[in-house]
């Protein structure tokens, strides 16, 4: 999942809009979000408040690709609110790192 910043006319500041993007390839999944949101509008081109302009916010597991239906090299538009649903707190396959 990739959010990008894009400056919307009227709003003070850029917005964060996520996309899920289906490529492995985190800066192909960056290129390719940052693609779709210039169709939304101009992208930052520096950091607001403290957020990259592109950002990878979460690999997506392969049960919310599923669930998504996301083919590979699909992009689609998650919206501009916080994509918590698409977010998953799955454990790791190597557990917890402190030892428990």
């Amino acid at each position: 999942m990739i959010g990008v910043m894009v400056k919307i006319e009227g709003e003070p500041a850029p917005l964060r809009h996520f996309f899920a993007v289906g490529f492995e390839d985190r800066a192909k999944a960056e290129w390719r979000a940052i693609d779709r949101a210039m169709l939304i509008g101009p992208v930052a081109e520096s950091p607001v408040s403290g957020l990259e302009p592109v950002h990878a916010v979460s690999e997506l597991t392969s049960s919310t690709v599923g669930m998504l239906a996301l083919k590979a090299g699909e992009v689609r538009s998650l919206g501009w609110r916080w994509p918590r649903k698409w977010i998953t707190l799955e454990p790791s396959a190597e557990g917890p790192k402190d030892g428990r």
